[in-house]
């Protein structure tokens, strides 16, 4: 078997990552109410349809894209860099990609001499939230926000502190 590879997406890359993406989503969508589920979903497609200024990479196994990310940088609207939409085959889960492409932000955000990387999740997302904590990100409730009534995003940070 072949060790997986994180790398820069390319044009070629984004009709898989599309597909990757939407499938490694499409679990919440049983466990949100439609409207939101919606809401959510039309707001990934946004996302994935103009990534910049965001960097996108992928983990590649054998050939084929089995997870992606989306690496945002520190600027206007964000103090640090910030990580969105990891996002991992549902047939590669559990080989520890979505790690590989988490340790890659981490590297990258620290290259970039950023203090802190950000990211937001919520409690529907229990085995990456669990990951983000292994990975030493703490809760920062003063990032929160708020998309409909009742229904908390909530904010993580890692501190890079000085290396």
């Amino acid at each position: 078997m072949s060790e997986p590879v994180v790398r820069d997406a390319s044009a070629a890359d984004r009709a898989t990552i599309h597909d990757v993406t939407l499938a490694a989503y499409e679990e919440y969508a049983a466990r949100m109410p439609l409207p939101l589920w919606r809401a959510y979903r039309q707001n990934i497609l946004e996302t994935l349809a103009q990534p910049a200024p965001a960097l996108q990479l992928v983990a590649e196994d054998a050939g084929a894209v089995v997870g992606t990310v989306l690496l945002y940088p520190a600027g206007r609207e964000r103090p640090w860099p910030e990580v969105r939409l990891l996002a991992v085959a549902p047939a590669a889960r559990g080989r520890g990609i979505g790690a590989m492409l988490m340790r890659e932000c981490i590297r990258r955000a620290r290259a970039s001499r950023a203090k802190v990387l950000s990211l937001h999740t919520t409690d529907l997302m229990r085995v990456a939230r669990a990951m983000y904590e292994r990975m030493g990100f703490v809760r920062a409730p003063e990032i929160d926000f708020e998309p409909a009534p009742g229904v908390v995003i909530k904010g993580f940070r890692l501190d890079l502190g000085e290396r």
